[in-house]
């Protein structure tokens, strides 16, 4: 698919997803109205002000916020905040599923996996926005100099639940765009790999992945990233930051667990290791042509489908997981995506170097 062909889906699916998070967070303050509670219940209208509030333009509670010189709040940065997430949002969306319409156009073949790849990176691309205006939104609430680092950690993973649930009613506007604008573009290139080379590249960025999950994501090693000491000053915090960015999970060793119970929790681990190998071994013979950046952004994205299977399969088979009821499974969906995207683009570009080792510079351009 030429640049221009796939800039019309990737620009429509930019404005859907800015226009739909837009109009969540202005919904916000129906939660308010008289009768809100009683219709949907208390614990839902808390979680779900919880869920829209990072998408809100005007801020929730005002009176939280401190004053500055004229006695007035610190509203400009808060809507500065805002139009930098907007516009973020709308960038990070539109260049990603650019690129991806180009190297994964959604055509006879590749039309699930283009669907998947935009799913999860327009999850990407709502944190992305979320934390380059994390600043301004921090000073808004005149934290910009009280533990930052901590701050930004916290702020940086709101809004992922609503992004989770919109980003796949965009993904589907994308691809149906995509399929339209697709026609009459003669026939693309799907490259021959060898069988053993893609099983090679996709086992090598797996142990990238599972480098992440399976030995920083273990507690004791966690706990340690967390509070070694890291100096002072105004990044002496850093931990909670490094846990979102390094770990892509959380586990330790049975103690006091039944062993089979605990392997059953393990599961979700293996699942997520499994849907990117399967992701890295097909990529090289969907992607027009498996250049080194579009196996580290559909590795980014093969991650992100993995950690939201791996959830679902947690919830399924932990004992009493099905019992936590739909706010606690929607709580915990986009969980690991700062990780996903830090550890993905490594896993991609190792991937995507072993495959030129092994096959040669024809099958890989950088």
């Amino acid at each position: 698919m030429t640049w221009g062909r796939a800039a019309i889906p990737a620009l429509a699916g930019g404005l859907l997803l800015t226009a739909l998070l837009w109009w969540a967070g202005a919904s916000t303050d129906a939660l308010h109205l008289p009768g809100s509670a009683d219709l949907l219940g208390g614990e839902a209208v808390a979680d779900l002000e919880r869920w829209l509030t990072p998408w809100a333009y005007d801020p929730p509670q005002p009176q939280q916020y401190v004053p500055d010189g004229d006695g007035t709040p610190h509203l400009d940065l808060f809507h500065t905040a805002m139009q930098i997430r907007f516009g973020a949002l709308f960038v990070f969306f539109t260049a990603g599923a650019l690129l991806l319409m180009r190297w994964l156009p959604p055509v006879a073949g590749r039309v699930p996996a283009a669907l998947l790849t935009l799913w999860a990176w327009g999850q990407v691309s709502a944190m992305l926005a979320v934390t380059v205006s994390a600043p301004w939104q921090i000073a808004a609430y005149g934290h910009g100099s009280y533990r930052f680092l901590p701050n930004l950690a916290g702020v940086m993973t709101g809004g992922r639940q609503l992004a989770v649930v919109i980003g796949l009613v965009v993904a589907a506007a994308t691809v149906l765009v995509g399929r339209a604008t697709a026609k009459g573009a003669g026939p693309l290139p799907r490259p021959e790999v060898p069988a053993r080379a893609a099983r090679l590249a996709a086992t090598a960025g797996t142990v990238v992945i599972a480098l992440s999950l399976l030995v920083l994501s273990y507690q004791e090693v966690a706990a340690a990233i967390q509070t070694a000491p890291y100096g002072g000053g105004f990044f002496s915090e850093p931990g909670d930051l490094l846990r979102e960015w390094l770990l892509l999970g959380a586990w330790s060793g049975p103690s006091g667990t039944p062993v089979g119970d605990w392997l059953l929790a393990r599961l979700s681990e293996v699942l997520v290791l499994a849907v990117v190998w399967w992701a890295l071994r097909l990529l090289p013979g969907l992607l027009t042509r498996a250049t080194v950046p579009a196996m580290a952004v559909c590795t980014v994205c093969a991650t992100v489908v993995g950690l939201g299977a791996g959830q679902l399969l947690r919830v399924a088979t932990v004992g009493g997981g099905l019992k936590w009821g739909l706010r606690y499974i929607v709580g915990n969906l986009g969980v690991g995506l700062p990780a996903a995207l830090f550890w993905g683009l490594i896993a991609g570009a190792v991937a995507a170097v072993t495959l030129r080792l092994t096959t040669g510079p024809a099958a890989v351009e950088g």
